[in-house]
């Protein structure tokens, strides 16, 4: 009798998973350009300690450097790299004029901010991480310049592969315009989730497919509303793309309104979508579009999308992003609130821990003559980053990564010439990282050997053992850290996040029973509804793979989000249904109030039918 095979723990099953996809040839490039070079420069003009934080500043910024648009990439690394600066130059004056004490009490305030601000997003949780590093190397790292120096070294590596990021074309760019290379694709991808949501209809991949179109989304709008010195696109290649953009939205609404429906469409009617990015993909004509079949109300909304889609590539005047708008106000309730404060606190308790430990280690002469206590509290602040994957599956990757790219230094620091050998393998490191990001694990491996050979080339001895050694020490911390009960209710953060989705949820809701003649209006909540449900469920997909005694705080939110993703889909579908007869489809009505009863069964969050909704649903 055989035994049935035990499932992998989420945790090892994250843990053993890697990330798959083409080489990025264009980031590997500037990789190389990086740090190398710049250590080079400063080890030629005998300043080789400046070049050791310059790289790092690069090492940093190539970290941060993600595919997407040019003007994207502004945010992404030089929001990042200016907290680094600044961290630089805190735990700097900190280091040289406080106390053990004062100062493991300003880096454990510091980490209650860092961990606040990482709520806002992925661009605020490089900004906390760099904020945090940087002060911790700024306080343990020996270096002979002051802080001001220190942080202008940092501040000119990223600089420096940012602009190496604006200036240097990418694959395929230069066929459809070099300026906005990642725009276009992003927009291009729309269209093809478009399609692929099209063929998926009535099958079981349906639901993955409208998954994969809201990233699409989310992406192609992240990518055209970076940061701008003017309000509107200031050129006709960026109206057009705009145009391109704001078209594709009433496509996907009329595709995920077929895709609700669980019946399979013709074949034909992915075919225009697909047409369409290709030729967003290109900069060519459209040429002539295949309409589908006008015999229910969802083919003739997509068949009228497409007719708009093709006149709006032909005049390519510009369009609404219909990107969300999130006041201050909002961002400093998301600091303040349960996520801000459930990921500060956490945050602080390990980055506090981790400095006390090595100051009273430092203090003790554990280290030895070499004062390079500053790697602990460092290594804790990656591994309690929960973007990373779930906890236990963090410091397992990191602990592997470490031993291994420790390991790999201490071979070629015993038969590298220096410091030119030094110099090429921090070139070599700083181009293997954007392949390397595919694992924690393996960025982790690249990123020790990086960081060991700017040690050794700033004129400290080899230290893979005690970096070995520091690593694990740093993995139990957090990992017991990790798991003591705190102030409020564990998964506070994740309520917070349906409570979010909800509130969108509602708002697209009574926007669309309520009449609404403004389309614009209606897409703009469409697109926040679907954007806070994927980052709700994300953050529960990663809950739900930690260790029981965390995993178990987000039992139940995952049936939340399905239910609010199936009342979103219900809206969109009963939208185009009202668009184009005036009333909602009795199986809309009975399907958005089986909804609703749900969540209001379930207790979590609620969204509600309303009076003045009766009209449209009698």
């Amino acid at each position: 009798m055989t035994r049935p095979a035990r499932a992998v723990p989420p945790w090892l099953a994250h843990a053993l998973r890697a990330q798959r996809g083409p080489v990025p040839w264009s980031a590997v490039v500037r990789g190389a350009l990086g740090g190398g070079p710049l250590l080079l420069a400063a080890v030629l003009a005998g300043r080789p300690t400046l070049g050791v934080v310059a790289a790092i500043g690069a090492m940093f910024a190539g970290i941060n450097d993600r595919p997407g648009s040019r003007r994207a990439s502004v945010g992404r690394i030089g929001g990042p790299a200016l907290a680094g600066a600044t961290g630089l130059v805190v735990g700097t004056y900190a280091g040289d004029h406080v106390s053990a004490v004062l100062l493991t009490l300003l880096l454990t305030g510091l980490g209650l901010v860092a961990g606040a601000v990482s709520a806002l997003g992925p661009v605020g949780s490089s900004v906390g991480t760099q904020l945090l590093v940087g002060a911790a190397v700024g306080a343990g790292m020996p270096l002979p310049e002051p802080g001001w120096q220190r942080a202008l070294a940092f501040l000119a590596g990223a600089g420096w592969l940012l602009l190496l990021r604006l200036a240097l074309p990418t694959p395929g760019s230069l066929a459809g315009g070099f300026r906005f290379d990642g725009e276009r694709n992003a927009v291009a991808g729309v269209y093809a989730a478009i399609a692929d949501l099209l063929d998926a209809a009535g099958t079981d991949t349906a639901t993955a497919r409208r998954a994969a179109l809201t990233a699409a989304l989310d992406h192609a709008q992240d990518a055209l509303a970076g940061p701008r010195l003017r309000r509107y696109a200031s050129s006709a290649a960026e109206r057009r793309l705009h145009a391109r953009y704001a078209a594709a939205l009433p496509l996907a609404e009329a595709a995920t309104a077929l895709a609700w429906a669980g019946e399979p469409v013709p074949a034909r009617a992915s075919e225009g979508p697909r047409r369409l990015a290709a030729a967003v993909r290109g900069s060519t004509p459209t040429g002539p579009l295949p309409a589908p079949s006008r015999t229910v109300p969802a083919l003739r909304a997509l068949d009228d999308a497409l007719l708009r889609a093709a006149e709006a590539f032909d005049r390519g005047d510009g369009g609404d992003l219909h990107s969300r708008r999130r006041s201050r106000t909002a961002g400093v309730r998301t600091v303040l609130g349960a996520r801000g404060r459930e990921y500060g606190l956490r945050v602080a308790l390990c980055f506090g821990v981790s400095a006390a430990l090595a100051q009273a280690l430092h203090h003790t002469r554990w280290y030895g003559p070499h004062e390079h206590w500053y790697w602990l509290p460092a290594t804790a602040v990656f591994l309690v980053k929960p973007d990373l994957g779930p906890l236990a599956s963090r410091v397992l990757s990191r602990a592997a990564g470490t031993l291994l790219g420790a390991l790999l230094f201490a071979g070629f620091a015993a038969v590298l010439p220096r410091p030119e050998g030094l110099v090429a393998l921090v070139a070599v490191s700083g181009a293997l990282i954007p392949v390397a990001a595919r694992h924690f694990a393996a960025q982790t491996a690249v990123v020790t050997v990086l960081v060991l050979a700017l040690v050794m080339a700033g004129g400290e001895p080899q230290a893979s053992l005690g970096r070995i050694a520091e690593t694990l020490l740093a993995c139990a911390v957090v990992l017991l850290v990790g798991h003591l009960p705190t102030p409020g209710r564990r998964g506070d953060a994740i309520r917070a996040r349906l409570t979010e989705a909800a509130g969108a949820a509602q708002a697209y809701l009574d926007h669309v029973l309520g009449e609404s003649d403004d389309r614009a209006g209606r897409w703009a909540l469409r697109r926040e509804a679907y954007r806070t449900l994927a980052e709700a469920r994300a953050a529960i997909a990663l809950a739900s793979a930690e260790l029981p005694p965390l995993a178990r705080h987000a039992d139940g939110t995952d049936e939340t989000a399905a239910t609010l993703e199936l009342l979103v889909d219900t809206v969109t579908a009963g939208a185009v249904h009202l668009d184009d007869t005036g009333r909602l489809d009795p199986r809309h009505v009975r399907r958005l109030t089986e909804l609703a009863d749900r969540l209001g069964s379930r207790g979590d969050v609620a969204v509600r039918l309303t009076p003045d909704h009766d009209r449209v649903v009698r």
